[in-house]
């Protein structure tokens, strides 16, 4: 495997980014792996090359670059989790918008890279900014995935369901059981939103499971659950991806 630890700019300041790839001379379709809001992290980074091991462009940004070059929940710090909120909500699917765009940008540079065959996946925090680069960009990201995504379906503006009729690729949208941010009706608004639209997706509620379960580091972590969450990942990147590339 391939891997780079640099710094993209944006246009509105640097923002850390790992990079990891295959090592062969195949051009790789890319994915956009969005950080969840205890920050950029190497257990995200492992996350990170376990898609990349299976023929990916994998791109896991820093997505509070515009408040701090880094950051890493200390959880047992009641002032480390205030901050996380802090800056979990200086975020606007807009401004992930913008960086996806910087992303592509270096993607397009790097002659192993497919910056038109695009996947995108978010947990909790990033759940929504997946679905929503899916919507900005229809041509370009085949495929995305919100694992225990939060505000899905809300009554902002800004609500990713109100953009599922532009969404063209493939959508995996899978959720928990017992999640403070999530409740049932909150899922199924979002899955009638994709199924009035005519996207292709598979919607799981997934029963007995707590929000976050897919990290092998938080205490909720399901391990037959994150397994499947896996299982389907790659199984929709790989249908969707691949098949193009």
């Amino acid at each position: 495997m391939i891997e780079q630890h640099l710094s993209i700019d944006t246009g509105e300041g640097e923002m850390a980014t790992f990079i990891v790839r295959p090592e062969s001379a195949e051009v790789h379709p890319v994915i956009l792996f969005l950080m969840d809001a205890p920050g950029k992290r190497e257990e995200l980074h492992d996350m990170a090359r376990r898609i990349a091991a299976t023929g990916y462009y994998v791109m896991l940004p820093n997505l509070y670059y515009r408040d701090t070059p880094s950051f890493t929940i200390h959880r047992e710090d009641p002032a480390s989790a205030k901050y996380m909120a802090q800056l979990m909500g200086n975020l606007s699917n807009a401004m992930v918008a913008r960086d996806a765009a910087a992303l592509l940008g270096h993607a397009t540079a790097d002659p192993l890279a497919d910056e038109q065959t695009v996947g995108t996946t978010g947990y909790c925090m990033s759940g929504p900014f997946a679905l929503w680069l899916a919507a900005e960009y229809p041509e370009t990201v085949k495929a995305a995935a919100s694992v225990h995504g939060v505000r899905l379906a809300t009554d902002a503006h800004d609500s990713p369901h109100t953009r599922a009729g532009d969404i063209t690729g493939e959508i995996l949208l899978l959720a928990a059981e017992v999640d403070d941010w999530v409740d049932r009706p909150h899922f199924e608004r979002i899955v009638a939103a994709l199924d009035d639209a005519g996207v292709t997706h598979q919607s799981e509620w997934i029963e007995g499971v707590h929000h976050g379960f897919v990290f092998p580091q938080r205490p909720k972590y399901d391990k037959v659950a994150a397994e499947r969450h896996w299982e389907l990942l790659h199984s929709m990147f790989d249908r969707t991806l691949k098949s193009r590339s």
